[in-house]
C-alpha cells in the first residue's frame, strides 16, 4: 500500500530566505521560483506514485482477501464476504467481551464473568470465530497469509480502541520454540505487530516467554485447558522492568474459553504489570454464552 506524504513548503525551505542572509543575485533563483520548483517536484512525485499504483492495479487486481472476488482497493473485503463477519458491538459483557442478545444497560456483566471472574481486566474481539472469520484465521495461522495480518489488526485496533487508550504495552501471545520452529511464525505477533502500528503502542515481543510445551488445547474441557497451560508462560528477569507497572494489551487470534490469556495474563501479573486486557481478532460464542469445550 502506498503511503501518501503531503511536504510542507515554507520560507525554512527556501535558500536565501532565513533572516540577514545574503539576496539571491542573477546566477541563482527567487524565493518564488523555488517554492514553484518545488511544488512542481511534489506534483511529479504523486503523479509517479500514482501511476505506479494504477499499473500495479492492472497487473495484479485487487481482490477479497477472503473470497478472491474484484475489489475496489488491496487488502480488502467484498460486501458479501463482509457480511459474513459477525462483528461483536455492544451491548456485551464489559469483562469478558460476549455479546448479549438483548440491550439492558451500560456496564453490565455476564453470568460467566461474575461467577468465574477472568484473571484479566478486559477481553475484547472483533467478531465471532465463524464464517468469514473463520477462513481468515485459518489462513494467517496455517496458510502462511502473513499479509493478512494488515487488514485484520486494523479491525482489532478499531474493536479495541477503548482498550488501547489505556494500555502502555503491546505483547503477543507466544508459541514455545518448538512449535515456533514447526510453523515458522507465531500468528499473535504479526497481529500484535499490525495493532501497534495502528495505535502507536509500542510492541514487546519477547516480554513473554511460553517455558513449556503445552499440548493441543482442541477437545478439552475448561479445566483441563487451566491444567494444560498451569506455569506454561513466564516473564524473563530482563524483561521485568519493561512490564512492572505498566498496563498491558495482550494481543492473540482466538479466544475460546480464556485459559490461554488467562495463564499468561498471570504471569505479567506476577511480573509486576498493573492489569492486562486481551484483544483477539476472532472469540468463540453460542447465543451470547461463552463456549465451554
Amino acid at each position: 500500500m502506498v503511503e501518501w506524504r503531503i511536504e510542507r513548503l515554507d520560507d525554512e525551505a527556501v535558500p536565501g530566505s532565513e533572516p540577514g542572509s545574503p539576496a539571491i543575485g542573477t546566477a541563482g533563483i527567487s524565493r518564488s521560483a523555488a517554492i514553484f520548483l518545488r511544488a512542481a517536484a511534489t506534483r511529479t512525485r504523486w503523479s509517479l506514485r500514482t501511476g505506479l499504483r494504477g499499473l500495479i492495479g492492472i497487473v495484479y487486481p485487487p481482490a477479497c482477501i477472503a473470497c478472491q472476488a474484484a475489489t475496489g482497493e488491496a487488502q480488502a473485503l467484498c460486501p458479501a464476504c463482509w457480511r459474513g463477519i459477525g462483528f461483536i458491538e455492544r451491548p456485551y459483557c464489559e469483562r469478558l467481551g460476549t455479546p448479549f442478545p438483548v440491550d439492558l444497560g451500560a456496564g453490565l456483566l455476564s453470568p460467566a464473568a461474575i461467577a468465574d471472574p477472568p484473571v484479566f481486566a478486559r477481553a475484547r474481539a472483533v467478531c465471532r470465530f465463524d464464517g468469514t472469520a473463520r477462513e481468515l484465521v485459518h489462513r494467517l495461522k496455517y496458510g502462511d497469509r502473513v499479509e493478512l495480518s494488515l487488514t485484520l489488526g486494523r479491525m482489532m485496533a478499531q474493536a479495541g480502541r477503548e482498550l488501547a487508550a489505556d494500555a502502555e504495552l503491546v505483547l503477543p501471545v507466544p508459541l514455545h520454540r518448538t512449535r515456533l520452529w514447526r510453523r515458522r511464525f507465531n500468528q499473535a505477533a504479526v497481529l500484535a505487530r499490525a495493532v501497534s502500528r495502528e495505535t502507536g503502542l509500542p510492541l514487546a515481543t519477547t516480554a513473554l516467554a511460553r517455558i513449556r510445551r503445552t499440548r493441543q488445547q482442541v477437545g478439552l474441557t475448561r479445566a483441563q485447558r487451566a491444567d494444560n497451560l498451569q506455569g506454561a508462560f513466564h516473564v524473563p528477569v530482563a524483561m521485568r522492568s519493561l512490564v512492572e507497572g505498566r498496563r498491558i494489551l495482550l494481543v492473540d487470534d482466538v479466544l475460546t474459553t480464556g485459559a490461554t490469556v488467562n495463564a499468561a495474563s498471570r504471569a505479567l501479573l506476577r511480573a509486576g504489570a498493573s492489569a492486562v486486557d486481551v484483544l483477539t481478532f476472532a472469540r468463540i460464542v453460542t447465543d451470547g454464552r461463552e463456549v465451554t469445550t
